[in-house]
Order: C-alpha cells, then structure tokens, then sequence
C-alpha cells in the first residue's frame, strides 16, 4: 500500500491526460469518473478505479485534481448535483488546474472553503508535450499550506512551480498574463512572416536570421517553423486560444482598464473559429491573415 494521498482525476483531455499518467508513474492512486469516449486502457491497466460520478469521485479520493477546458465546465465538475462537492468531506483538497475566470475561481474557493476544503488555482503552460515530460509551468493561487501539501504532485507534472499569492484567483491572474503574450506572439509571428512572403523574401530565411536576434522566442522557433509547415494539427487548440483571450479582455473590462492588442488578437482569434478552425492548432491565426491580405504563406509573390 502507498503512503501517498490518493488523488481524483477529473479531465483526461490532451493535457489531462499525461497529467494523469505522470503521476500514477510516481505511484499515486488513482480515482477516475465513468466518461465517454472511454477512459485510457493504460491508465486502468496500471490500477485507476472508476467511478460512476464526480462526487463518488471526491469521496474515494484525498485530492480532487480537475483539467477541464472552461468555466462553466469547471462548475457543473464541482457543484452539480452529482458534483464534488457534494461527496467532500472536510480536510479535503481540490485543485483547479483549468484555465479559468480568476473571479469565478475566487467565487468557487469560497463554496468549497465553506465545506472546509482546501482550494488551489494551479493553471498549466507547456502544451501537450511537457504535460507528457512532466515539464509543465504551473501557477499556484491559494493558502500556502495547502501549496505545501500538493506541491509533491506538481513537481510530479511540472518542472516550474509558483506559488503566485495566498489569494485564491492569482494562479489564474498569472495565467491570463501568460495566455496574453502567447497569444498575442502568435499572431505577431504569423504577420512578421506572412509579410515576408508577401514582401518576396525567403519566410524561411527570415526565421532563420530573427531566431539569432531580439526577436528570437520559443513561439517563433517552434510555432513560426510549424506556420511554414502549415501543420495545423493541435497541440493547443485555436478554440481555448479564443476563450483565454476573451477572459483576459473581460478581467480588463472589470479592472477598468484597455488591453489593445490583446483584444485585437481576440477579435482574430473570434474569425478563425467562425471560419471553422476551432479545433485546429491556434497558430490557424496565419489563415486569418492570409485570407485578410489574400495571400497564401508560402505563395509566389
């Protein structure tokens, strides 16, 4: 028998999924919820239990982790009627390791802090390939015993670890900083090289010389190389691109502040899922852009 908590798992998407698998590897129990499409035969192969609702869930488990993609996901998962909450006992812990509204975080700290449960923000960056690494980032909102209690599971799936603040919400505040730079970089990366095409220089040799100057950055040399590919298959999809962005334009709204390019780059995200990229890789921002300037990335000047 382990002497580590055992941890419910709600969310085996693309990123719940490694998340998942990391720490079972570390020798965590497992709890799992019945869902269709059907669970990881990898992960029941190496002892998951299942159970047939959320709440049955919190109460096989000592941990509730959570990883969906949304808010209002995130809130039917904790207090639905068959949700967690309802199976917490106190002393328990839930970890929010969504991407989510920093104020509904705080509202949903303060229902289950009632049930006197713990509650931590945890968000993640890194993509599907450091979930499956356990080289995620992951931004800690919450009290800092609670932070010392999990921080052995995120060192599990993370190889950066922050507790932002004591305050529930911060976790998330961190994340919607992050998603403004990704995904205003994105899209800045999309321009500089559809420019150069159109311009008639070689898009490819121009990455090559910015990788070697100050605009050098992980987007440019992984996403820009996939923007010259057109390899559109999702690692992060344009759909969660747009919703992040969007709450990072509504946090803005409630703080009574502008956030310019971030609105813009959501404004382009909204025309990519109308045109039906969705569920492709958000740097289908390029398609935006190309049908904007009429012209193809790759293409003939």
């Amino acid at each position: 028998m382990s002497d580590k908590p055992v941890v419910g798992f709600i969310g085996l998407g693309i990123m719940g999924c490694p998340m998942a698998r990391n720490l079972q590897a570390a020798g965590y129990e497992l709890v799992l919820v019945d869902f269709d499409p059907p669970l990881p035969e990898d992960l029941l192969d190496g002892g998951a239990r299942v159970k047939p609702t959320n709440c049955e869930v919190a109460r096989a488990s000592d941990i509730v982790v959570v990883m969906v993609p949304d808010t209002p996901d995130v809130e039917t998962v904790l207090f639905a009627e068959d949700g967690v909450a309802n199976g917490l006992e106190p002393g328990q812990t839930v970890v929010d390791m969504s991407s989510i509204s920093p104020t509904a975080t705080i509202d949903f700290a303060h229902r289950i802090n009632a049930l006197e449960c713990a509650y931590l923000d945890a968000p993640v960056s890194g993509g599907a390939g450091r979930a499956e690494t356990g080289e995620l980032t992951i931004m800690v909102g919450g009290p800092e015993d609670a932070f010392a209690q999990i921080k052995p599971l995120f060192d599990v799936m993370g190889s950066t670890v922050t507790l932002i603040g004591t305050r529930n919400g911060d976790g998330q505040v961190c994340k919607v900083a992050n998603q403004i730079i990704v995904g205003i970089t994105v899209e800045a990366v999309a321009e500089a090289l559809l420019f150069a095409a159109r311009a008639g220089a070689d898009p490819h040799k121009v990455r090559q010389a910015l990788m070697g100057g100050a605009a050098h950055s992980l987007i440019l040399e992984n996403h820009g190389q996939r923007m010259l590919e057109r390899n559109f298959e999702q690692s992060f999809r344009a759909e969660l691109q747009q919703k992040d962005l969007g709450l990072a334009v509504s946090a803005a709204k409630e703080l009574g502040m502008v956030l310019p390019s971030a609105t813009n780059a959501w404004q382009l995200y909204n025309s990519c899922l109308a045109h039906g990229d969705a569920q492709a890789d958000h740097i289908a921002i390029l398609k935006v852009l190309e049908r904007m300037a009429d012209f193809e990335l790759g293409s003939q000047a």
